[in-house]
C-alpha cells in the first residue's frame, strides 16, 4: 500500500445471503455490494469507510470481517429490524441464477447519513442501491471535485430510471453489466450503448462482460487530439480488458462489486483524483483479477484472505495470457 493512498467512501448494501449452487450451499453469508466493495478496495487503500444500514440479526463475525480489513464502520448505522437479506440459486452455467427470496427488511425506508468527518473523501464509490439513495450520498459529499464511480442494475433502470439519469449526470465513472447496458440504451450492439451511456453524463463508462471481461469507453478532453485508443469515426477512447480465466466457479456472488471496488481502490492508492485514461485502464485490470478471487469461494470467504503478492501474480499471469508478439 503506498503512503500517498486516499480515502475511499462506499455506500450501498450490506446483507445476509443464502445461495444454493449445484455443488453446494451456504446459509447467513456475508452480502450486499458494498461489503464486497469495501473489502476489494482494501487491499490497495486505507481507510475505506461503509455507508449502509444493518440490522439486530447481522452476524457479528461479519463486523470482525470488516474489523481484520480495517475497514471503517462508523457510517453503518443499525437498526431494530432484519438486515436486507437474499435468497438465491445457481444453476450448471453460473452465469444462470435464480432469486427464491428477497426481504427487503432495514432497507425500505433507509436514507444514507454520512458522518461529517468522513464526507470529505476525495473518491466515492454509489454501490449498488436505489438511485434516491445514491443522490442523497452525492448531496451530501463535502470534498470540493470528488471522483465518484456508480454501479446500477436492471430494476434501478426499470422503476428509477429518471433518478438514475440524474445520478448519470453528476458522476465520473459508471459500471454497469452488458445486459442491463443493452437494455437500457436499447440496443443490441454494446460499442452503440457505450457510447450513448457517455451521452447521458459520465467521462467513463465500463461495461462488465462477466467471464469475458469489461470494455472501458472514456470521452476525450475537448480539444484533446485522437490517441492510439481513439475508436474511428468516435470521440473517445476504448480499452477491452479480458477477466482472469478460472477452472472452476464456486460462486460468482459479489464478483461485479469486487471489480468496482479494487478498481476504486486502486485509483485511490494512486493519491490522485483526476484520472488519465492510462490510470483507469490499470485500475480495471486490477478489478478482473480481484474479481476473480471472489469467485473461488461462498460469499468473501476467498476474497477476505488473499494478499497483494497474490493479486499481483494473477495480474501478471493475465498480462502472460493475453500478451502477443508485436
Amino acid at each position: 500500500m503506498q503512503n500517498t493512498s486516499s480515502a475511499v467512501l462506499i455506500g450501498g448494501s450490506i446483507a445476509i445471503d443464502n445461495i444454493k449452487t449445484p455443488t453446494a450451499e451456504g446459509k447467513n453469508l456475508l452480502g450486499g455490494s458494498a461489503s464486497f466493495t469495501g473489502i476489494a478496495a482494501s487491499y490497495f487503500t486505507d481507510p475505506v469507510h461503509l455507508i449502509g444500514v444493518i440490522g439486530q440479526d447481522f452476524p457479528q463475525e461479519h463486523l470482525d470481517l470488516f474489523a481484520s480489513r480495517n475497514i471503517s464502520t462508523s457510517g453503518l448505522e443499525r437498526s431494530e429490524g432484519d438486515t436486507f437479506s437474499w435468497t438465491g440459486e445457481y444453476h450448471e452455467n453460473m452465469n444462470d441464477r435464480d432469486t427464491l427470496a428477497v426481504a427487503i427488511n432495514v432497507l425500505e425506508n433507509w436514507e444514507p447519513k454520512i458522518p461529517a468527518e468522513i464526507a470529505s473523501a476525495p473518491i466515492v464509490v454509489l454501490a449498488n442501491m436505489h438511485p434516491l439513495n445514491q443522490l442523497q450520498m452525492i448531496d451530501q459529499l463535502t470534498a470540493e471535485r470528488p471522483f465518484i464511480a456508480a454501479d446500477t442494475m436492471d430494476l434501478w433502470i426499470t422503476i428509477a430510471n429518471e433518478d438514475l439519469h440524474k445520478v448519470l449526470l453528476k458522476i465520473d465513472l459508471l459500471v454497469i453489466n452488458e445486459s442491463e447496458a443493452r437494455d437500457f440504451c436499447k440496443t443490441a450492439n454494446l460499442i452503440t450503448a457505450g457510447q450513448r451511456l457517455l451521452e447521458k453524463g459520465p467521462r467513463n463508462v465500463v461495461i462488465k462482460l462477466g467471464e469475458f471481461g469489461a470494455i472501458l469507453f472514456s470521452k476525450h478532453p475537448e480539444g484533446s487530439p485522437a490517441t492510439e485508443f481513439t475508436l474511428p469515426g468516435t470521440n473517445y477512447d476504448l480499452f477491452r480488458c479480458a477477466a482472469f480465466p478460472l477452472v472452476e466457479v464456486a460462486d460468482p456472488t459479489g464478483a461485479g462489486d469486487s471489480f468496482l471496488g479494487a478498481l476504486a481502490g486502486y485509483l485511490a492508492s494512486t493519491g490522485k483524483t483526476d484520472f488519465s485514461f492510462d490510470d483507469i485502464r490499470s485500475a480495471i485490470v486490477y478489478g478482473s483479477v480481484v474479481a476473480s478471487f471472489t469467485c473461488e469461494a461462498f460469499s468473501a470467504n476467498r476474497l477476505a484472505h488473499i494478499s497483494r503478492d497474490e493479486i499481483e501474480n494473477r495480474l501478471t499471469l493475465l498480462k502472460n495470457l493475453t500478451h502477443w508478439p508485436e
